[in-house]
């Protein structure tokens, strides 16, 4: 069964690949270009797939303020393990996500709060499979009292006291249900080398997003392809391979990338990691990226070059940086009650 499983693993990161290079990018939700640094964003079913008990990840993301429509996302997550089913071959997954996404002048906004639970199964200790899912409420909405309109225009000039001739009344803001679901395949061939293969879907009720009750705009679903690979090459030494690809309606997104993980110190509560490399967007955005980690803390900075067609036109380079903390803490597992002296 193991190289039937093998097997079945090379086929399905071979289909990835070329998915990964036949197509190009764009997007509608919110995304990163360290996708693999928020994982419920991702997969409902990454949800507890660490190395430790209880994960704190923060994320920013900023860009565009040059043009200036300054394009903001900021998310908060949680997750941990249970360990509430019997037998060692299975245990679960929980946490919970926060997004905000704030762009240009109204501002447009998108808040979300999702509740994420997953299933692991141990095949073999080497071989996971996983499936999540995701719930949650989203709220989408923009000021009006921000944006200035035609009727504006007195003749002469802008004059700000003159009434806009639009009635927004209470459509400026639409809540609306999330739903997501996940599966994952993990390789875990030792600390250190591993491999997550992923298939998910957001949106799966394609909620009316309208700002009014006469029209009915569905949101798409949002199907996302995933690989994250780490091999270890040398003692101190690790490569991470990743890549993604999004699609959601007529849009699409494809990123890819690798990393150097060095290893500077291995000792017990001084271990001390320095990461480097580098990401593309197929869209035409190269992402220089660089990392620290210190025992269980983690942080990592990227900026966004961007080469879009915009840019082309105004000579500009400028795309915008991105930051990720994550912090994990790992209990201390209570050791196991034993009889010292045979009972006769």
């Amino acid at each position: 069964m193991v190289h039937q499983i093998k097997g079945l693993t090379s086929k399905f990161a071979l289909i990835l690949t070329f998915v990964l290079i036949i197509f190009k990018i764009n997007a509608q939700d919110l995304h990163y270009s360290q996708f693999y640094n928020t994982p419920q964003n991702i997969n409902p079913a990454l949800t507890g797939v660490f190395g430790g008990d209880h994960r704190f990840v923060a994320s920013l993301r900023d860009q565009w303020r040059f043009v200036p429509v300054p394009w903001t996302t900021f998310s908060a997550a949680y997750d941990r393990k249970l360990y509430v089913l019997k037998g060692d071959k299975h245990f679960m997954g929980a946490g919970a996500s926060l997004n905000h996404d704030r762009q240009g002048d109204s501002p447009l906004t998108l808040t979300s709060l999702n509740i994420n639970a997953a299933y692991h199964r141990l095949l073999t200790p080497e071989h996971i499979v996983s499936v999540g899912l995701a719930l949650g409420l989203a709220s989408r909405g923009f000021n009006s009292q921000t944006l200035t309109w035609d009727k504006q225009w007195n003749g002469d000039a802008f004059d700000p006291s003159l009434g806009s001739g639009e009635n927004f009344g209470n459509f400026e803001r639409v809540t609306f249900l999330e739903t997501g679901l996940g599966l994952n395949y993990r390789y875990q061939k030792s600390k250190r080398s591993y491999a997550d293969v992923g298939l998910s879907a957001l949106h799966l009720v394609k909620p009316n997003t309208s700002f009014t009750n006469s029209n009915v705009s569905r949101l798409p679903q949002r199907f996302t392809y995933s690989l994250v690979s780490n091999m270890q090459v040398a003692d101190i030494l690790d490569i991470q391979l990743h890549g993604l690809h999004q699609i959601q309606g007529e849009y699409y997104e494809t990123v890819f990338g690798a990393l150097g993980k060095i290893y500077l110190s291995q000792a017990k509560g001084k271990e001390f990691q320095l990461h480097v490399g580098a990401g593309y967007r197929t869209a035409g955005s190269l992402f220089p990226t660089a990392a620290i980690q210190y025992n269980n803390i983690y942080a990592s900075f990227s900026y966004d070059i961007d080469r879009t067609q915009y840019n082309a036109i105004t000579q500009s380079n400028r795309g915008g940086p991105e930051i990720h903390v994550r912090y994990i803490i790992v209990n201390v597992k209570s050791i196991k009650e034993v009889k010292v002296c045979p009972i006769y």
